[in-house]
């Protein structure tokens, strides 16, 4: 059922690179797969994919995220109840770590720093990844910054190899494709995404399902929070910004992945080039940075701050303290006040 021209016409990726990751999959004996802290619907469903693969071929796979967290909003997902603590995983007998959606290590948070080990090199790594700032830090590596979404590289490696796709897996992949592209609606969605999508839907992924989830139906609580995030909104210069803090989390009993649309919504904003979410941490502040414009690159923005991600979405941490979020906002205020504006 691939397309007339396949997926990999005018690809960064081979055949031969597919088929390398999947035989390195299929050899494992007992596979720990993790995804990212503060997970969205690609890291979810990329995960949940993958287990769901694995488990039908007999083999034992352990699932985590990398701060244990998985937001209620993403619990529709078939096989999120697979998912465990990563405290409670033993690494006696694990001969392949598969980490998926994680531009570097150390975007799997507290296992990062909890487990050091499991990243030392004793187990080998096959890293799955679509960030053009991915570090390669795999012993294996499968990267396509064309992917609009690391479900959409992992459903191009399936349909190539010629893998059987179930409708759960089907679902999973098309939820991980429609949350990291907004609804086929990101600059990253690309004719091959498209093609992607109908695919999946050919073999009966649960569109209403995924599309109520994702973006129709919200939580009381999100509603709660976006209010009082949105009542924050300041502008300074060409940014527009909020805050998350935890109090805020506390009084509208939302969780912080409850606010990651907000800083979507905020990028819109007319006359802006930048939006900014800011999430108070224990340890420092959380940041993601959205644009819609096409002068405006947030990945190399977020990589003078040590983050990283898409030109369009990306990311970064920062030191604690009012005082530190202030300095990022007025030295990235005025970054973008020296980029040349873009016109057309």
């Amino acid at each position: 059922m691939t397309t007339r021209d396949g997926y990999l016409s005018g690809s960064v990726l081979s055949r031969s690179e597919l088929r390398t990751v999947w035989d390195t999959v299929d050899a494992a004996r007992r596979i720990v797969a993790l995804t990212h802290a503060n997970p969205d619907a690609d890291a979810i469903a990329s995960l949940l994919a993958l287990t769901d693969l694995r488990v039908r071929a007999g083999q034992e796979i352990i699932p985590a995220v990398g701060d244990g967290e998985l937001p209620d909003t993403l619990r529709f997902l078939p096989g999120a109840d697979r998912l465990v603590a990563p405290e409670t995983i033993s690494l006696q007998g694990v001969d392949l770590l598969v980490m998926l959606d994680c531009a570097d290590e150390m975007r799997v948070g507290p296992t990062f720093q909890q487990h050091p080990e499991w990243f030392d090199g004793r187990i080998p790594i096959v890293n799955i990844d679509h960030h053009v700032t991915n570090t390669r830090f795999g012993s294996v590596n499968l990267i396509d910054p064309q992917a609009a979404a690391t479900a959409e590289l992992l459903g191009v490696m399936l349909i190539e190899l010629g893998i059987q796709i179930e409708v759960d897996v089907a679902t999973c992949l098309l939820a991980g494709i429609q949350g990291d592209t907004l609804g086929l609606r990101t600059p990253s969605t690309r004719a091959r995404t498209l093609r992607l999508a109908a695919d999946l839907l050919e073999r009966d992924a649960d569109l209403d399902t995924v599309v109520d989830n994702l973006f129709r139906v919200k939580p009381f609580s999100t509603i709660r929070l976006w209010g009082l995030a949105l009542t924050r909104a300041e502008r300074l210069g060409a940014i527009v910004w909020t805050e998350i803090t935890p109090d805020m989390l506390t009084s509208s009993e939302a969780a912080a992945a409850e606010g990651e649309g907000i800083v979507n919504f905020l990028a819109g904003s007319k006359g802006s080039r930048v939006g900014a979410l800011l999430y108070r941490l224990h340890d420092g502040w959380r940041v993601s940075l959205r644009s819609v414009r096409e002068d405006v690159n947030v990945a190399d923005l977020a990589r003078l701050y040590g983050g990283g991600g898409h030109p369009r979405a990306a990311g970064c941490r920062l030191a604690p303290g009012i005082e530190a979020r202030d300095r990022f906002l007025t030295d990235l205020a005025a970054r973008l006040e020296a980029l040349p504006v873009h016109r057309g």
